[in-house]
């Protein structure tokens, strides 16, 4: 995809590393807003709503959709941790690695039956980030009410520094490093979809509001051969433009670092970026490829950073990679 193309759909403009970006992108959170009372208190009578930038899901989705989603209730109900899973553990939290395929909720229940500090409550236990049903990797479960309140602080003050590795399919990408900053937001019944960056703060349909998200990706490997990082780095400021057309062959392995947590993030922005994850038949990624189909995205949360929400010590919790991360499109495991 050349430059040209990427500079005519979308605002996009580079810095070395070097150099600090001085005010923030939303340089008014909604919270303030709302303290403010800025944020609209009614619907707009005229139904002047933002409009999504990205496209909505595919028809083909729902059934696809439905299907795994029996799938996975089916595993999550047999499903039980073993010591193998858990990638650390003390006397206040956990963290276990996550199958694809498999609920929330179900990792949580079987949590107390592995744990070494057997004076735990299990009715104390919680999840103190969510991954989505066919993503993998790192979930942190908390062990008291106190300590799960501390780390929901932390992950909403964005203290807590996460990675995720995800395989697309597309277009080799023209940056090796590049950050998306967009809005997200859905009507009452509708799915996710990116907006754009100023609309964040205005009024969906159902009375939700349009939330600022930002990720930054670097390519890892394109094809399997990996890929040497650039000092400059491309920022996309989302307008009204949609996203590229996911039009192209290549294996796309990438790195993201969200900023916000919003629901489906990188999901969304791969799409954006014209890379959708493999599998992501909701967010129009390859669902059969090279004669094989995919249950589900490959999406992996790769590690969490942050500081220890009782001793203060920095921590970094990392799962081992699935083997599709290797990026030579052979694997789906």
């Amino acid at each position: 995809m050349s430059a040209s193309l990427l500079l005519r759909n979308l605002f996009c403009f580079s810095f070395s590393s070097n150099t600090k970006l001085t005010k923030p992108y939303f340089a008014v959170s909604i919270k303030a807003m709302e303290a403010r009372n800025d944020l609209p208190t009614t619907v707009d009578t005229n139904q002047n709503y933002p409009k999504p930038i990205s496209a909505p899901p595919p028809p083909i989705s729902k059934d696809i959709e439905l299907k795994r989603a029996m799938e996975a209730s089916s595993k999550s109900s047999l499903f039980n941790l073993t010591r193998n899973d858990v990638l650390y553990e003390d006397e206040w939290l956990m963290a276990v690695n996550k199958p694809k395929g498999i609920y929330c909720e179900s990792v949580l229940s079987s949590a107390p039956k592995v744990i070494v500090d057997s004076s735990s409550t299990a009715n104390e236990f919680h999840l103190a980030n969510r991954l989505d049903r066919d993503t993998s990797g790192v979930m942190l479960i908390t062990k008291s009410h106190k300590v799960a309140a501390k780390l929901v602080k932390a992950f909403t003050e964005h203290k807590i520094r996460k990675s995720y590795i995800a395989l697309c399919i597309g277009s080799s990408p023209n940056w090796s490093k590049i950050t998306v900053r967009s809005g997200h937001g859905r009507s009452k019944h509708g799915a996710w979809r990116v907006y754009a960056a100023l609309d964040v703060g205005r009024v969906l349909p159902g009375g939700s509001f349009v939330r600022d998200m930002e990720t930054t990706f670097e390519v890892v490997s394109v094809n399997g051969e990996k890929t040497e990082p650039l000092e400059v780095e491309s920022v996309i400021v989302v307008e009204g433009e949609p996203g590229l057309s996911c039009v192209g062959d290549d294996v796309v392995v990438v790195r993201a670092f969200p900023r916000s947590g919003r629901t489906h993030q990188i999901r969304l922005h791969c799409r954006y970026l014209g890379i959708p994850i493999r599998g992501d038949v909701k967010y129009h990624g390859m669902y059969e490829w090279r004669g094989r189909t995919f249950e589900g995205h490959e999406l992996h949360a790769e590690s969490l950073s942050f500081d220890h929400p009782v001793t203060g010590e920095p921590i970094v919790i990392r799962a081992p990679l699935p083997c599709w991360v290797a990026g030579d499109g052979e694997c789906d495991g």
